[in-house]
């Protein structure tokens, strides 16, 4: 199933009169800091923990639930969202949706207080409506029963957020890391290394790691190949060791520069084997710390990727905007609320006309178009 829409309502930055943002099979969230583009990629990532069961853990990870309600519980005080997924096409196109609620409650805590589920084929005029049982923690549709509970709750758990930014000293993705732990790339790449030596020792994968050996060579023209044996002194470990062309010295994961170590993670995630797709792919600032070339090996990428998976990406580089259309672009922008007092704002998602801007496109790219603020989504 594709994710076609999401309705949020109150979460962060997002107004409790709500914001729908449609979603392609690449969609580019372009705008300004502070503008809301990781606020929408928190939403998701907090997604990954309702379907674990540990909504209340993400909660904590925030600080309070305050944090995530717009302008407080004074000012708002619940979190809305419809999630619709569509299959087919024409007379067989069928959607399902998944609405929740999460309400404040003392002491600080959020609570599901609504869950429906709802099933419609184009052919049928009546939805198949269902609500779940509220009040809990926890998000009960992982325990329902039902077809198409089992079916939503599967694509919501096929929602992936991804973020590289952390290769700080103690970062994970630089320490030794257990050698099963390689059935998926976790979030912050911290198996990265057992997730590579799995690849590189399966002979039905090893095509994939030798294509990501490729683009690796392409930025890091010294780079060789990676030496992803166990430790020595322990073997249930494994390491981001690597080799240069001249294979007479072991550099570790410490000798890699910031960008470097980001690409090799985001090469890893986006040409792995096929099986190994989520339905969609969230990354927040992929870009970060790339060198221009980088980046435009990185847009390539992102197109492989969209074959077998869905990819939203959060951006400001006006670099990475240029190798993508302008179908693609979700322009994200700060607006006042007139609703409150003037000090608060809200963020505000739109798609771009390309009819309207094709004069435009005529004479200039879409990052210049950005930079004029032709289009908005600028601070």
């Amino acid at each position: 199933m594709n994710l076609a829409q999401l309705e949020l309502k109150g979460y962060k930055s997002f107004h409790p009169h709500g914001q729908k943002i449609d979603f392609g099979p690449i969609t580019i969230l372009l705008g300004a800091n502070g503008s809301g583009k990781s606020n929408l990629v928190s939403f998701f990532k907090m997604l990954n923990y309702i379907t674990t069961g540990g909504l209340q853990t993400f909660i904590g990870m925030q600080g309070t639930s305050n944090s995530l309600l717009y302008y407080g519980p004074k000012r708002t005080d619940k979190i809305d969202w419809v999630l619709k997924f569509t299959q087919g096409q024409g007379q067989n196109l069928s959607t399902t949706s998944y609405e929740g609620r999460l309400t404040y409650g003392m002491p600080d805590r959020l609570f599901f207080s609504g869950e429906k589920v709802s099933f419609s084929k184009s052919d049928k005029l009546k939805p198949q409506e269902y609500y779940l049982d509220i009040g809990g923690s926890e998000s009960a549709l992982s325990k329902d029963e039902r077809k198409t509970s089992k079916v939503l709750f599967s694509a919501l758990a096929s929602i992936r957020a991804y973020q590289f930014h952390d290769t700080s000293d103690t970062a994970k993705i630089k320490a030794n890391g257990y050698v099963d732990d390689a059935r998926y790339l976790r979030s912050d790449a911290g198996n990265l290394a057992a997730f590579l030596r799995r690849m590189k020792s399966d002979t039905d994968s090893i095509k994939y790691y030798e294509r990501i050996i490729r683009h690796i060579r392409k930025v890091m023209p010294q780079f060789e190949d990676f030496d992803l044996e166990p430790i020595s002194l322990n073997q249930q470990y494994v390491r981001l060791n690597w080799v240069d062309k001249t294979r007479d010295y072991l550099f570790g994961p410490h000798q890699i520069s910031d960008g470097s170590l980001r690409f090799m993670a985001l090469t890893a995630l986006l040409l792995k084997p096929p099986e190994k797709f989520p339905g969609v792919i969230v990354l927040d600032e992929p870009e970060l710390g790339l060198h221009p070339l980088a980046i435009a090996e990185l847009a390539g990428m992102i197109r492989t990727a969209s074959k077998h998976s869905q990819v939203i990406i959060a951006t400001q580089s006006t670099r990475l905007v240029d190798e993508f259309d302008v179908d693609n672009l979700v322009i994200v922008e700060v607006e006042s609320d007139e609703s409150g007092p003037l000090s608060q704002f809200k963020s505000q998602f739109k798609r771009l006309d390309a009819d309207i801007l094709a004069g435009w496109l005529a004479r200039y790219s879409l990052a210049e178009l950005w930079e004029k603020n032709v289009f908005g989504g600028q601070p």
